[in-house]
């Protein structure tokens, strides 16, 4: 069996890891690059192969950055199966769909207002393109073993991390390889630690936060700081936040903080359709997560969730205190561009950046301080109080990885150091190769290795 890196090497986004066994080929994760322009450009690249030669698809998770390049490959021609728990399935329905019609506004957008570079501005996929990669998914539970082309079989494991994220363990001629997509935290408040796995001949790690530990903040304390901090100067706490876990996170403290009267009766509005309809998944997934029925209610109730373009519009001219939480999570698109240009101009107004920025996209650009930001073909200038916030990541941190990576009860034949910026990946390569003696790399994007007996790791042996 052979890999091939085709994305998240050296890079956080982009998620692609294309297995070639006899004459079969099977894609783990099919995602999106995001971020820095020249990673972006990557999207609109030649598939590593004839895609009609693609056998199946297998997902981690929802994210886009894992899943947001199905449609392309789709219209492309791939005709095959695309494997996923069945909450992944679900949400992937709703991200795509939101994706591909989020793609077509904005290069309509940019041709109406003529501020793109390129005439006309084309969406990299369209919501019909989606509608068409939807009628592929398969679901498949968890730890049931199917095989999915001849002689290379997979099973699924919960990862924790968002609702649906599983480690994906493949099989082909004895040779076993599992790949961690976005590992959960141990002591996440909404899912479920991710599962351990006692062994495998290769691995795949995510390094996101592979350079760092979370902070020990309470987080329920930093909501209480931030919006009572501006709710005092009469302003507005506006939240980029992903639709799928970071959004459900958020209502879940902030109606516990309204529970304890921590912070005042203002209101709280999610303003994301498509986060909207993930909220309701988590009622109907009540078993894959830790909250009760009375706390999924609960948090809903307390939230007030907007659809339409006009209510998103009226949003901008609120004058009194409130919190609004919009996708996209790195501001890199969606209704929170709006926001921003409305309220980031003001000292009165919070932004409240909560997880991991990827380098190249606004949130990132905020977080470092930029005096502006460009939205639309205009300079934004951001003078409300900019809060970064990493006590709300769905990943776990560079201890909580080693941590996982200790309950396998053998060392694996090499293990790649995947998804994370090239200094997250490095410090977490040489933690795994120093702390638990692994043999272990980091693989270049389109690197390729021989996954087989005589542990042969090739072009990825650049190890300590």
């Amino acid at each position: 069996m052979r890999i091939t890196f085709l994305g998240a090497a050296g890079t956080v986004t982009g998620s692609k890891y294309l297995l070639d066994h006899r004459d079969r080929h099977v894609l783990i994760d099919c995602g999106l690059f995001q971020g820095y322009k020249q990673l972006r450009l990557h999207n609109w690249d030649p598939f590593q192969l004839p895609v009609r030669d693609l056998d199946a698809i297998v997902l981690t998770h929802a994210h886009l950055d894992h899943s947001g390049y199905l449609p392309v490959l789709v219209r492309n021609g791939y005709r095959g199966p695309i494997y996923a728990t069945a909450a992944t399935c679900e949400l992937v329905k709703i991200l795509l769909l939101d994706s591909g019609r989020l793609q077509e506004e904005e290069a309509g957008f940019a041709n109406r207002h003529g501020f793109s570079r390129h005439a006309p501005a084309l969406p990299l996929y369209t919501e019909q393109d989606a509608e068409q990669a939807l009628k592929l998914l398969q679901p498949v539970e968890l730890h049931h073993r199917v095989e999915i082309v001849p002689g290379l079989s997979i099973l699924l494991r919960g990862a924790g991390h968002i609702l649906g994220a599983a480690t994906v363990e493949v099989v082909a001629d004895g040779v076993t390889l599992v790949c961690s997509g976005d590992l959960g935290r141990p002591n996440d408040p909404l899912m479920f630690a991710p599962e351990t796995i006692e062994q495998t001949d290769y691995l795949l790690i995510e390094s996101t936060y592979g350079d760092r530990q979370h902070p020990d903040d309470d987080p329920e304390q930093q909501l209480t700081d931030v919006i009572n901090r501006t709710a005092l100067r009469h302003g507005i706490t506006l939240v980029p936040s992903f639709a799928v876990g970071r959004a459900q996170l958020l209502m879940y403290h902030l109606y516990r903080l309204k529970q304890k009267h921590a912070i005042p009766d203002l209101p709280i509005y999610l303003n994301s359709p498509m986060a909207t309809d993930v909220t309701r998944l988590y009622q109907r997934f009540r078993s894959e997560h830790r909250l009760s029925l009375q706390e999924c209610e609960g948090m809903c109730q307390g939230t007030r969730f907007i659809r339409s373009t006009q209510e998103s519009i009226d949003l901008d001219h609120q004058r009194i205190p409130a919190v609004i939480i919009a996708a996209s999570g790195m501001a890199t698109g969606g209704r929170v561009l709006h926001h921003l240009k409305a309220l980031a101009p003001s000292p009165a107004n919070s932004l409240l950046m909560p997880g991991f920025q990827a380098g190249g996209t606004r949130g990132a650009q905020i977080v470092a301080g930029a005096p502006s930001v460009r939205i639309h073909g205009q300079e934004v200038p951001i003078r409300a109080e900019v809060v970064p916030m990493q006590t709300l990541s769905a990943h776990a941190d560079a201890d909580e990885i080693i941590e996982w990576l200790r309950g396998f009860k053998r060392a694996p034949k090499h293990t790649y150091v995947v998804h994370g910026e090239p200094n997250a990946s490095d410090v977490l390569r040489r933690r795994i190769s120093l702390e638990l003696g692994w043999s272990v790399s980091v693989p270049e994007y389109r690197d390729s290795a021989e996954l087989g007996n005589a542990a042969d790791v090739r072009s990825a042996e650049r190890q300590v």
